[in-house]
């Protein structure tokens, strides 16, 4: 079956409707499904000894699961075309072009208005660190690099596996990912515990984190050597093994600097600075980081019509 054709019915269905509000109150959304999962594992599971290893069961129970119910779900569907549109309705729900969009330019519109009080509430829910703590330039930042490493894992990781196998590989993306964000943090409760998960999703991001990254540099336009030299000269710095590629492409793009020192949870975070000697963002800079993404996000879904096409005629 033609997979990039089926990731483009979805990508065409997340640009013209998202998700909507009143079918998510009727059936809630994937994620959350898994989620509560992945929840339901971490209370009981994650406590005595031995944490790494049921981390470790927890995750290969929540993604082989989801793998294997994609994949019965995959093999019903019929051949053709009618089977592509099938399959990327199916898997709309797990791309999340619009609401990333949608997201920033929340943070936009009140931050371009003067609206510090508005763009801190808007940022609270697309970033972890404390808002009351960051002015306008923080909000900006806050903003990009959320932007950058969300069209990554957000966006061209779950389109790049369900390219590569479908709904098993879409799927299981996204019960990786959401097994990272839920419990692979460094903290005492999900240090052992999710050590498992903050690992797999290090590695399938890998691919799709510097694809990311090359889709913003060429996205930058007359800005497009000096985005992607930035990228290659920046981005191992990051604390991340992946983020830093997006983050720091779209910095060179954009000629500013991102990451740095940040608070979280009252602790100050001495992140190194990516494109330390350009300016802060501002206001206009979140504006042209949203048209940034649009061009990229464009690549990216004209790339995955060539692969449509490619397998059609191969």
């Amino acid at each position: 079956m033609n997979f990039a054709a089926m990731m483009l019915v979805a990508v065409a269905l997340d640009l013209a409707l998202g998700w909507p509000d009143p079918l998510y109150k009727r059936i809630g959304h994937p994620v959350t499904w898994i989620g509560a999962l992945i929840a339901f594992l971490d209370r009981r599971w994650n406590c005595g000894a031995q944490r790494k290893a049921k981390g470790m069961a927890a995750a290969a129970l929540v993604i082989l699961l989801t793998w294997a119910v994609a994949h019965i779900v995959q093999s019903l569907l019929p051949q053709g075309w009618i089977g592509i549109v099938i399959g990327g309705v199916l898997a709309w729900p797990l791309v999340a072009l619009r609401a990333m969009h949608d997201h920033v330019a929340a943070v936009a519109k009140p931050l371009l208005a003067g609206d510090l009080a508005g763009a801190r509430a808007a940022v609270a829910f697309i970033v972890g660190r404390d808002p009351a703590q960051l002015d306008t330039a923080g909000v900006a930042r806050a903003s990009l690099e959320s932007l950058a490493e969300n069209s990554s894992d957000g966006i061209v990781a779950p389109l790049f596996w369900g390219c590569v196998a479908g709904l098993p590989g879409i799927a299981a993306y996204k019960a990786i990912n959401t097994l990272d964000s839920m419990i692979g943090h460094r903290t005492a409760r999900h240090e052992a515990f999710g050590w498992a998960a903050a690992n797999i999703d290090d590695i399938v991001n890998l691919i799709p984190a510097r694809l990311t990254g090359v889709l913003f540099g060429v996205a930058a336009g007359k800005r497009a050597a000096q985005a992607l030299d930035i990228m290659q000269r920046d981005a191992r710095a990051h604390r991340s093994p992946n983020a830093g590629w997006p983050e720091a492409a779209m910095a060179g793009a954009l000629d500013i600097r991102l990451s740095g020192p940040r608070i979280y949870d009252d602790r100050v975070s001495d992140e190194p600075w990516l494109n330390g000697t350009a300016p802060d963002p501002g206001p206009q800079t979140l504006a042209r980081g949203l048209a940034l993404y649009r061009r990229a996000m464009f690549g990216m879904a004209a790339l995955i019509a060539l692969a449509a096409a490619l397998w059609r005629f191969a």
